[in-house]
């Protein structure tokens, strides 16, 4: 005698179709999220409640052999304690999840071999597509992805080197959104600004530091390499670099990190030699992470709307997946906003001479 437990028969989309009425073909729509496809509400929620009801649960392996797909998108990403990377996941997730697709997150920390490892696994066939902020791969590396019939977008700075070679990019300029931050500094009278730049030869401190450079030229101001300084892009890089800017003579009156988190950083920095920000020096950001608004003082920055460009390189994914797309590679540029907050001021000589001269008047 058989000591096994019956086995219960797993509900099938023949199933529901018979407990909802309706044909198979029109359960498979409904439960596969076909955007192409439109269903009756009505028919879509008796299928939503047949399903339920039967306890149906899809079989995601033969989905994948019937498609030829994984049904899962990767999220390439260089640092997922940054509060701005799980931001702009989450505009990816949304769409994902929408379209019935799974999300892998991959955190490389910026690390040359851990994302070579990440485009390793979606070439090998983990992944239909995948989104990433690249810091170090080349174009023939990404070329082994997209030629294994991985679809990709990039995130990041305004590059078109990757459309020469038929990838879709996305994100904002960082040259102009930099040059923006540091004009902010220079109208209100700063004109010795100091630069706590990020990791050397990423494509965020590249492209930052040469905002930064055009803004000081626009000005006619010398550039003193010894103010630009290299940090990690986190609050730890941001007190180190800051703790060499102060050491020069004169000292800066303000300073413009490559992030948020480096700029908190330099407040810690600056606070610890007994100055304090915007009084001695003023601050300004990048990214506009929630903490931004919240240190003391709050800290002005440069805002990109990270969620917003996660959504809409998930959007510019799929289209490419489900051939709703077929043209040129994309080069979208995504909008960027200063946010003016209580870090930065006119310098103290500045706000003396504009009180000497009201006092006269």
């Amino acid at each position: 005698m058989s000591n096994a437990a019956p086995t219960t028969k797993r509900p099938t989309q023949g199933d529901v179709a018979r407990r909802a009425e309706v044909s198979q073909a029109t359960v498979s729509y409904v439960l596969s999220k076909n955007p192409s496809i439109v269903i009756p509400e009505e028919t879509r929620q008796r299928i939503l409640d047949a399903a339920q009801e039967l306890g149906y649960v899809p079989n995601g392996a033969a989905r994948s052999l019937r498609t030829r797909r994984t049904m899962t998108i990767a999220c390439i990403i260089p640092d997922i304690t940054n509060p701005y990377y799980p931001s702009l996941e989450r505009g990816v997730q949304d769409v994902a999840e929408a379209r019935g697709y799974n999300l892998i997150v991959y955190n490389t920390d910026g690390d040359p071999e851990k994302e070579r490892r990440a485009l390793l696994s979606a070439r090998e066939g983990r992944v239909d597509g995948l989104i990433m902020t690249p810091f170090h791969v080349d174009p023939p590396t990404l070329l082994d992805v997209t030629n294994a019939g991985v679809r990709v977008v990039l995130l990041g700075p305004h590059q078109s080197i990757w459309n020469t070679h038929g990838i879709d990019t996305i994100g904002g300029d960082n040259a102009e959104a930099a040059r923006v931050a540091v004009n902010h500094l220079l109208e209100l009278g700063h004109t010795r600004i100091a630069m706590a730049a990020g990791v050397v030869g990423t494509p965020p401190r590249e492209h930052r530091v040469l905002g930064y450079r055009r803004a000081l030229a626009e000005h006619q101001l010398p550039i003193e390499e010894q103010l630009i300084r290299a940090g990690e892009f986190t609050e730890d890089g941001g007190y180190e670099a800051t703790r060499e800017i102060l050491k020069s003579s004169p000292r800066p009156t303000a300073i413009f990190a490559a992030n948020d988190s480096m700029a908190i950083g330099a407040m810690r920095a600056i606070r610890e030699v007994g100055l304090s920000v915007p009084e001695d020096i003023s601050l300004v950001g990048f990214d506009n992470i929630a903490m931004a608004a919240l240190v003391h003082p709050p800290l002005t920055t440069i805002d990109q709307f990270p969620r917003e460009l996660g959504t809409r390189a998930a959007h510019l994914l799929f289209s490419r997946l489900d051939g709703e797309e077929s043209g040129p590679p994309e080069m979208l540029l995504m909008a960027f906003s200063l946010v003016v907050r209580e870090s930065t001021r006119p310098p103290r000589v500045v706000e003396e001479r504009r009180r000497a001269k009201t006092a006269v008047e």
